[in-house]
């Protein structure tokens, strides 16, 4: 029979939140390339077309926040010394990893950011192009999460990455789809305005 420690929990939550995180950020991409509009959309099938991408976008968000404090509430229950809810304003105090424990917590933060600023009344009050560029956080917020998940040490005992772990693997798998995507939206960015000129 397995048992589960509070440190598994939060490592499977952190999981969760990088897969919704990723997932957020590819939505976001197609909402901001005005994909409707282009002739792939129109090749798609009537059954993709039907989905909402900005419900999906918006519920992915706040799945990613939800399990990141899932993430941070069951590595409090963990009583790890020196993991405690302090660590939310001196990272770096940590015991173990603290560099990388500081990723995490500048993601968790940059997160919040864009989801207060995306809230209908604040958007409104910032305008669209401020509101666009402190959105363009969310790209950093992802990737240093997803670097967060590869380098911490799951036990919290500072031993080196295995890279073929399947919780690495993971997180590996979802770093290069979150590349590509971005590789792929900054080529659709450069085409369209080469077309423009």
């Amino acid at each position: 029979m397995f048992e589960f420690s509070y440190l598994d929990i939060s490592g499977s939550m952190g999981l969760v939140a990088s897969g919704a995180l990723t997932l957020n950020v590819i939505l976001g991409m197609f909402l901001s390339t005005n994909l409707k509009t282009t002739t792939y959309w129109k090749k798609l099938p009537p059954i993709v077309k039907k989905y909402p991408i900005i419900k999906y976008h918006n519920f992915t968000a706040y799945t990613a926040c939800c399990f990141i404090v899932l993430h941070l509430l069951f590595l409090f229950l963990h009583k790890e010394p020196g993991f405690s809810i302090d660590i939310l304003l001196t990272p770096l105090a940590v015991p173990k990893q603290p560099n990388i424990v500081l990723l995490g917590l500048i993601s968790f933060y940059g997160l919040i950011i864009v989801l207060i600023s995306s809230q209908k009344i604040i958007r409104k009050q910032l305008g669209f192009r401020t509101w666009k560029n402190i959105h363009l956080i969310a790209y950093a917020t992802a990737l240093l999460f997803l670097i967060h998940g590869l380098l911490m040490d799951p036990l919290l005992k500072d031993r080196p990455t295995d890279w073929l772990d399947a919780e690495k693997f993971f997180s590996e798998g979802l770093l290069i789809v979150f590349l590509v995507a971005v590789f792929i939206r900054i080529r659709f960015q450069f085409n369209q305005k080469k077309q423009s000129n």
